[in-house]
């Protein structure tokens, strides 16, 4: 028969027995919630970050801000079009059409907006043709910062977005559009990867020898007035410019000339 000694020491372990159940069953219990936790941080982070790639593109090309008019159709429009400075297409495409031209322009942003978007897709697009824009400011002081603006965008090889962005979203002739506010936000829409960068650069007096070459050149074949074109290829060189906007017909007449 058991004795009260022998029964208090069954008892003590029996109840230290319970107890480390108990605390076992805590332990585990404490590691399944930090687990579910640690889980479920996990997840949410995994779908932020789906999220932000879905929303960038996927690509790791930039996506232009819908609170700019026209940003998707521009980037649509040049989408996958390999592009350099103030060049569009293949660089050794066998003819080259050059447009002379002011952002300020009215005739320009008909051109870009009617015209070039055929140009493109008929032309530079299939490695016919490549394409290139060149400064000749006739309208007004605000033609040359919203010009130097451009070639900045063009240091990141987004000019020809930017231009076409801005004739979208012209104003009116020397109204005072063009401020800074107003070239950002293009600059943002046009998808300028870096837009500190594009800033020091729009600022650079290194556009200024650009902008007067360009108008040099416009000059010395005629021109005077905007846009004005130059066809050149392997069979000599054709300029248009002059009393109208140039069409696609006369433009694809001339590459057909000089090819």
């Amino acid at each position: 028969m058991e004795g009260r000694q022998d029964e208090r020491e069954r008892l003590r372990a029996e109840r230290q027995a319970a107890e480390s159940q108990d605390a076992t069953t805590a332990l585990a219990r404490k590691r399944r919630i930090q687990y579910l936790s640690l889980a479920a941080f996990a997840a949410v982070a995994v779908i932020v970050a789906l999220i932000v790639i879905s929303q960038s593109g996927g690509d790791g090309s930039p996506s232009p801000p819908s609170s700019v008019t026209g940003a998707a159709q521009v980037d649509a429009q040049l989408k996958g079009i390999p592009q350099s400075g103030q060049a569009l297409g293949e660089s050794g495409a066998p003819v080259t059409v050059i447009e002379y031209g002011d952002p300020q322009c009215s005739s320009c942003k008909f051109f870009s907006e009617n015209v070039v978007p055929q140009l493109i897709s008929s032309e530079v697009q299939p490695g016919n043709v490549k394409y290139e824009f060149r400064p000749f400011l006739i309208i007004g002081p605000d033609s040359k910062p919203a010009m130097k603006a451009a070639l900045a965008a063009g240091d990141q090889n987004r000019l020809f977005q930017f231009l076409q962005l801005f004739y979208l979203n012209q104003g009116g002739e020397n109204s005072g559009y063009v401020t800074d506010a107003f070239l950002t936000s293009m600059a943002k829409g046009a998808g300028v990867p870096n837009i500190d960068q594009w800033n020091q650069s729009r600022n650079d007096p290194k556009w200024d020898a650009t902008i007067q070459q360009g108008s040099s050149q416009a000059q010395s074949f005629g021109f005077t007035g905007t846009p004005s074109i130059v066809v050149q290829g392997p069979n000599g060189q054709k300029a248009i410019g002059g009393g109208s906007i140039p069409t696609l017909q006369q433009i694809q007449a001339a590459i057909q000339q000089v090819s």
